[in-house]
């Protein structure tokens, strides 16, 4: 089976991800790592320091960045008389989830569906917020399932913008598939230190079997770092392969590029085709609108090739499908697959 329908990696790990895990010495296990007796949670946050340029201290790591997202939603709802979200209206159901939790109160702010795109309106996401006063302001860039991104100076103009007691927490778990800048993370915490950034390995270091998240945030919540870390440390062998992986930028970067054909081959062969529309992504899936009436033949014929992609349910999205951006055999054999089925339908 072919699956890409969780927006799982398709490809090889780096050279560098499998030799250090051919050749970890299990012996490692068998003691608890020794930085945390120099203050420091991990030499992954120490790495990610080097390379993000934010102090170890305001570095996060997590269980994936599912457990950076549901610590931060955890705490802040329950600080406080205040337990309202406020999170984009086409966006990941386990934002939900996690408010649902600890009894939070979800609002949504609109996305909006422009040409070939999905776009926030940044004046309008500042209104929401400063007119609902949530405890906290969720954004994902990349968005998952709609693709779209926010800029630094967007960001920017969001924080400056909206109440100081408001946790903004950014979902970059899609960042870095287009662009390898991270330049501009580090003056976004320091300079404000009501932010949050969640990353994980998960997407495009193409780990989400390690379970390795990280992120960033501003200073002075000693609190919150006391709530999130582990006191006695990370796991050994997925430090390791984390520092493999954070090294093999080269490796990662042209998988990028593989799927940025992928991206070119669904808006070349189907988005001329009639009741479809192929939608600009910035992740490592890509969201198409079809004719919902070939819904089920088309499921039948994913299910025949060995496939799995994503019918979307959501409200608004039913009639769209996220396809993980895979290997270029497997986007050609869907890209055909679809194709094939939409145009014995128009006959």
């Amino acid at each position: 089976m072919n699956f890409l329908d969780r927006n799982e990696f398709n490809f090889e790990p780096s050279q560098k991800v499998i030799e250090t895990i051919k050749n970890f010495d299990p012996k490692q296990l068998c003691f608890y790592t020794r930085i945390y007796d120099e203050g420091k949670k991990s030499i992954v946050s120490v790495r990610l320091s080097e390379i993000y340029g934010v102090p170890e201290e305001q570095v996060l790591l997590g269980y994936g960045g599912e457990e950076i997202l549901k610590n931060a939603v955890h705490y802040y709802l329950t600080k406080g008389d205040n337990k309202t979200i406020l999170i984009p209206q086409f966006s990941w159901w386990y934002y939900n989830s996690i408010a649902a939790e600890v009894e939070g109160i979800t609002e949504m702010y609109p996305l909006h569906e422009k040409e070939d795109t999905f776009a926030y309106n940044i004046d309008e996401v500042i209104e929401y917020t400063n007119r609902i006063c949530p405890r906290m302001l969720l954004l994902a860039s990349p968005n998952n399932p709609t693709g779209n991104s926010l800029t630094s100076e967007e960001i920017g103009r969001i924080m400056e913008n909206i109440p100081d007691q408001t946790m903004v927490l950014i979902d970059e778990a899609y960042a870095s598939f287009i662009t390898s800048d991270v330049d501009y993370i580090a003056p976004l915490v320091n300079k404000y230190s009501n932010l949050i950034i969640s990353r994980t390995l998960s997407k495009f270091y193409g780990l989400p079997g390690l379970r390795m998240g990280f992120g960033f945030m501003g200073a002075g919540h000693q609190k919150f770092l006391k709530y999130a870390n582990m006191y006695l440390g990370y796991n050994r062998f997925t430090e390791a392969v984390a520092i493999a992986a954070l090294d093999s930028d080269d490796h990662y970067r042209e998988v990028a590029n593989q799927m940025d054909w992928g991206r070119k081959l669904y808006k070349q062969e189907l988005g001329s085709l009639p009741g479809f529309k192929v939608y600009k992504s910035v992740a490592n899936f890509i969201l198409i609108k079809y004719p919902i009436e070939i819904k089920a033949e088309l499921q039948q014929a994913m299910a025949d090739e060995g496939y799995k992609i994503k019918f979307m349910g959501d409200p608004g999205l039913e009639s769209c499908l996220r396809i993980t951006l895979g290997r270029p055999e497997q986007t050609q054999t869907v890209c055909d697959t679809i194709k094939r089925i939409a145009l014995n339908h128009n006959k």
